[in-house]
């Protein structure tokens, strides 16, 4: 009978300390998610920032540098596949030299729009092994860097302005390009809100 009674405890234990953790992995999903959805109402597109960056709410939990890390890092993929995909639109029967041109220059801007980010993540990836006294020049560098790509972004559109240009090209690549501005634009403000938090969490030094 006391081994039974043992067994039975043993039994009730495992199943206690199941649904513990189960509930503390439950618990900390929607704290992630909620900070996820609170720090990107300081977007410029909240909606879709939460939608891209919600994924990640396992490894972002509630770090605002992982945070924004994960913004830099879809901006980054998003830029590279828009760029293998407007690189495919010279090839598209009937394209006009017009069309040709703008896609040409568009290329050239996203693959500018690629390399700002890239230095923006390595630089982004230094934040916390650098010095309190360096963290702003370095934060300044990666948010020039990711001003640039949305600037480049931007140029990209801008290149099939006017009524000669209008049609399928310019359709297929402003809708895309314009979804890689709005995350990249999103990924800046976060960069930015990162900036600002973390300044403001350090002591003032002061100087004799």
């Amino acid at each position: 009978m006391a081994s039974l009674g043992l067994y039975m405890l043993l039994i009730f234990s495992c199943q206690y300390t199941s649904k513990t953790r189960g509930s503390v992995v439950t618990d900390s999903k929607p704290s992630a998610t909620n900070f996820i959805r609170t720090s990107c109402t300081a977007t410029f597109y909240p909606v879709l920032c939460f939608q891209l960056l919600s994924i990640y709410a396992g490894k972002i939990q509630q770090n605002e540098h992982e945070l924004a890390r994960a913004a830099l890092s879809v901006s980054l993929a998003k830029a590279q596949s828009t760029t293998v995909f407007v690189s495919r639109m010279p090839k598209v029967p009937g394209i006009k030299p017009r069309e040709f041109q703008a896609v040409k220059d568009c290329i050239e801007n996203m693959l500018n729009t690629v390399n700002q980010l890239n230095h923006s993540m390595k630089e982004f990836d230094l934040m916390n092994r650098v010095r309190v006294q360096d963290f702003a020049w370095h934060m300044s560098n990666v948010q020039t860097w990711v001003s640039a790509a949305v600037t480049y972004e931007n140029t990209c559109i801008d290149g099939f302005s006017g009524p000669l240009l209008e049609g399928r090209v310019k359709a297929a690549v402003k809708r895309r390009v314009f979804t890689v501005v709005q995350v990249t634009t999103n990924a800046l403000a976060l960069v930015n809100q990162f900036m600002e938090r973390h300044q403001a969490t350090i002591a003032p030094i002061n100087i004799p």
